[in-house]
This record gives structure tokens, sequence and C-alpha cells, in this order.
């Protein structure tokens, strides 16, 4: 392993990589009610969450799973919506990465929780190989929290995999395949 190799796998602190991104809703990002479209705030997410999980491994990095989003208030155009996004935990080639997203009132300058959401992102190299992530450091309570947590819903996503995998084994991987079904 060279010096570069060594260097990228000590630890890092949640503060470190922590994102922010804000963003104006335009007409373009709504439905015909004017409110933010859930793809595009889930894009939104998807940028921010990104963008920690690249500070984090200092390689690129591909989304492998959105595991859970709540949309717990509409947004609307004009809004200002701010995206904040940490690192909850470091596994061997991947991270998890919790995205808060909220709407500010540009009057009064108050904040309105709009959405979560927890996303795994796999770090690789140039070939598309991943490579090994170094660990997260959690620092505060709420950060050992998380990191705790994250173990639990990675445990949760693998069994979740191996019963799909197990039901696609059983009937031959045709039970949701509408070309299989003619």
């Amino acid at each position: 392993m060279s010096s570069t190799e060594t260097t990228k796998l000590i630890a890092r602190t949640v503060a470190s990589s922590q994102s922010e991104m804000t963003e104006i809703v335009m007409p373009n990002d709504t439905n015909t009610m004017g409110n933010l479209l859930g793809g595009r705030l889930m894009h939104f997410i998807d940028i921010t969450g990104a963008m920690a999980a690249y500070r984090h491994s200092r390689t690129n990095i591909v989304t492998a799973a959105m595991d859970h989003i709540d949309f717990i208030q509409p947004v609307h155009v004009g809004d200002l919506i701010i995206l904040k996004s940490s690192v909850n935990r470091a596994f061997n080639t991947s991270v998890e990465v919790g995205v808060k997203a909220w709407v500010e009132n540009t009057r009064t300058g108050s904040l309105l929780h709009v959405a979560s959401a927890y996303l795994v992102f796999v770090a690789i190299d140039k070939e598309g190989h991943r490579l090994k992530v170094p660990p997260v450091l959690p620092e505060t309570p709420n950060e050992v929290r998380r990191f705790a947590d994250a173990q639990l819903r990675r445990e949760h996503r693998e069994a979740e995999s191996a019963r799909r995998k197990l039901e696609r084994h059983a009937t031959g991987g045709t039970e949701n395949d509408p070309a299989a079904k003619r």
C-alpha cells in the first residue's frame, strides 16, 4: 500500500465532510400545483449526499442506494431549500450519508424541516473497482447515535437483499419480469 493509500484510510470526523447546498425552487422544478417534484428533491438530496461522501472518501463515488426518504412538508415555487448532509458511518468500501432538507422563509429566516433521507455511496477507482474508505470518527452524542443506527440500517438492507435474492431464485427470477409473463 502506498503512502497515499495509507493517508486515505486515516479516520475522518463527521464534521470534516459535512456538506450543504441551497437551491431556489423554480417553476420547472414543480408539479402543476406549484409544489417541488419529489424526484427533483431526490436529485437535490443525491447531490448533497454525494458531496459528503466524496469529501469523506476523496475518490470517485457512486450512489448505491437511497434507503429511506420522508417527504414531510411540501416545498413551493420561490422557496429556498437548504440541504445538509453528514456521513453517518463508513463500512469497507461504502458510506452511509444522512441528508436533511429545510425550507427557509425568506422574510423571517425561519426554517421548516421538509425531508430526510439515508443514502449509501460506494467508493470506486477510474475503472469502477471498489476502493476502501476511511473510517468515520463520531465525536458528539448525536454522531455516535447516528453511527450506531447506520449499522442497524445496514443489517436491514442486507437481510432485505438476501430475502429478494431467495425470492428471485425460488421463482426463477421472473416474478417481476413482464416479458416472462407473456
